[in-house]
């Protein structure tokens, strides 16, 4: 059951469309998210319980998988959302196609676009929007304030510690499609608030995994997906990987997998996120 929430409307905010003036309007909402962070939020920021469905990134928190789902990016169609009749649509940007956000608005749906956060400046920044926008600005600072003591936490540990390991952060689909994160990438960030050596450098965002480039940056510890472990075999198959066999992270053992969405999302778990994975490179 929806609930009556007072949203102020910005409009339809579309690949660089000007903005409509904003009217405030008061009525019961269905929502449908696009984005694991986006649905993340909107559910810590009390309207759960409102969202009617969401897409299959939006993993946390759990119930969300029980909800119908409109699909991954390119593969979602505007026929679908608008079978399930919501009202408003809260999305990541560029997540849906040109082309199916056309027809939603043609459709008189209203849809918010959100900046996926890449590092902990646009955690803070996602929520302040999105709590603005829901007319919530109170819950919004409460879950800042959440993050910042999660934060907190995390610089006191890292302050108790010496080492700086080393890693890097394998994207695998199969044993077919196995990628290295570099530079600009939500695993950059994290290593980085973890207090870690990320040795991807020298290219940008994801690039294929060669034995050469293992060989080269030889990390301490591998970082993967869960989704990615299972992808190729579980553990069992990561000894398939070409060239992993020679890294410093095989021979000892330092492989970890953490949740896809609690690890990249940056949404309000990240502190935590952050701090369990600094803990588990120095074990």
């Amino acid at each position: 059951m929806t609930r009556k929430i007072s949203l102020f409307l910005f409009g339809i905010i579309l690949f660089g469309c000007s903005e409509k003036r904003p009217e405030a309007v008061t009525k019961e909402y269905k929502i449908i998210t696009a984005g694991g962070t986006v649905t993340e939020v909107v559910n810590e920021l009390g309207f759960g319980d409102d969202i009617i469905a969401t897409d299959i990134t939006s993993t946390y928190p759990a119930k969300m998988q029980a909800l119908p789902s409109i699909g991954y990016r390119n593969q979602i169609k505007a026929e679908g959302i608008l079978a399930l009749g919501p009202d408003l649509i809260l999305a990541e940007e560029g997540y849906m196609s040109p082309d199916v956000v056309n027809q939603l608005i043609a459709a008189g749906l209203q849809i918010r676009f959100f900046e996926k956060p890449k590092d902990i400046s646009g955690t803070y920044k996602i929520v302040t929007e999105i709590a603005d926008f829901l007319e919530v600005p109170e819950k919004g600072n409460e879950i800042k304030a959440s993050i910042e003591a999660d934060m907190k936490e995390l610089g006191n540990y890292l302050q108790s510690q010496t080492s700086k390991p080393s890693m890097a952060f394998v994207m695998a689909r199969g044993m077919e499609m196995v990628f290295v994160a570099g530079e600009e990438t939500f695993a950059e960030s994290m290593g980085n608030m973890a207090g870690i050596n990320y040795v991807g450098k020298g290219f940008k965002e994801f690039i294929p995994l060669t034995p050469e480039a293992l060989v080269a940056m030889n990390p301490d510890f591998l970082l993967f997906f869960e989704s990615g472990i299972q992808s190729i075999g579980g553990m069992d198959g990561v000894k398939n990987i070409r060239g992993i066999e020679n890294t410093s992270a095989f021979r000892k053992n330092q492989i970890i997998s953490m949740d896809g969405q609690y690890l990249s999302g940056f949404g309000p778990r990240v502190g935590k996120a952050a701090l369990e994975l600094a803990k588990a490179v120095r074990k």
